[in-house]
């Protein structure tokens, strides 16, 4: 163990980067080389469904729903996308979270077009998932506990100046380490992050939608629509105990190869979730196509897939037809069982309940 490190003093020894032992080795490169292989395949995948506004509305909420759930904040997949969309009505806390997690990705994705990931970056994508204005941390206090012993297990550095500095050498190894594969420094990085805990809250949720923009940021993804919390939340004892070896050992292999796992696992969990998006589509296009013809077009097809939770309104925004036509061709996709019509206040909205059920599939 490290001993300058002691889990109730604020660990302002932590080390800068690169990490001082070796990240690339062989066990490391070769589940890199699976990692690339599923993240082009999900690259790939994402290729097959033209409107991506399709994608981007649906895998970032399940992103968003097991991020938050790490952090014990618990949503379901049907009240996401219920108050997804604003005709739905006020939503619970937990369920308003978990959607500011969402718009923090968007906001962070459309920031990409401007500047890479960076502490700027990060300032903003916490700020929009904590709904406050805030910035990196000033006061000492904040600690890491044990939730069953009560036990302190970690103190991050403090002082803003300090945060800064470690920041900064942050962002000058994930885009200047050029040799290190991108995927490595990915794990290298969001340990970094979280080591340094830079914000009083909503540090673990900041560093995984840093996650995926980093992933586009580095071409490895177009958009970020890679489900990679679903891995942590199903090994959440192991996600903390390697972040934590790595701070008191310098066990650097094992989080990376989590992390590499991660991404491989989820990479290509993500692809398959896709392709089955887009024969849901497609079969649900071919049934309209058959018994609805005078409505038929792939747009109205593929506005039901973009909006789970379809208002009137969307279809006339969508310009596919007048508020009164949109009614009548809604109501024909209910009158099929292609939709569900439930009234939520004074707007009927109506439901893709083969959608829901596809996304809310665990397995």
């Amino acid at each position: 163990m490290d001993t300058r490190f002691d889990s109730g003093r604020p660990f302002n020894d932590l080390p800068n980067l690169p990490p001082a032992s070796e990240t690339e080795t062989r066990t490391v490169l070769r589940s890199c080389i699976a990692a690339r292989a599923a993240l082009a395949e999900l690259r790939a995948s994402g290729k097959l469904i033209p409107n991506q506004t399709m994608l981007i509305n649906s895998i970032p909420l399940l992103e968003a729903q097991a991020s938050s759930e790490i952090e014990n904040i618990v949503t379901t997949t049907d009240r996401l996308f219920r108050h997804a969309n604003a005709a739905a009505g006020p939503a619970d806390p937990a369920t308003k979270e978990a959607l500011r997690y969402r718009t923090a990705l968007y906001r962070g994705f459309q920031m990409l077009q401007r500047r890479p990931v960076s502490t700027v970056m990060a300032v903003e994508v916490c700020r929009t998932i904590r709904g406050v204005d805030l910035d990196i941390r000033k006061t000492p206090g904040t600690a890491l506990i044990n939730d069953a012993t009560d036990a302190v297990i970690y103190t991050p550095p403090v002082g803003e100046g300090v945060l800064r500095t470690k920041l900064a050498n942050w962002e000058r190894y994930i885009h200047e380490a050029e040799e290190i594969d991108p995927l490595i420094r990915l794990a290298v990085m969001h340990y970094q992050f979280e080591a340094i805990h830079p914000f009083v809250d909503g540090n673990g949720r900041t560093g995984r939608v840093l996650n995926l923009l980093y992933l586009v940021d580095k071409g490895l993804l177009d958009i970020p629509v890679l489900y990679l919390s679903r891995h942590i939340t199903r090994n959440k004892a192991l996600y903390y105990r390697y972040l934590l070896e790595v701070t008191t050992q310098q066990a650097w292999e094992p989080w990376i190869l989590f992390m590499l796992e991660a991404v491989r696992t989820t990479a290509e969990w993500t692809s398959v979730k896709i392709h089955a998006i887009r024969d849901l589509l497609d079969g649900t296009a071919a049934t309209i196509r058959q018994k609805l013809p005078k409505i038929y077009s792939r747009e109205l097809a593929e506005l039901i897939f973009v909006n789970p939770y379809c208002r009137i309104g969307n279809v006339v925004e969508a310009d596919i037809a007048k508020r009164q036509t949109a009614a009548r061709y809604l109501k024909a996709l209910a009158a099929e069982g292609l939709l569900e019509e439930i009234k939520m206040g004074r707007e009927n909205l109506y439901i893709n309940p083969q959608l829901l059920a596809l996304l809310s599939e665990r397995a």
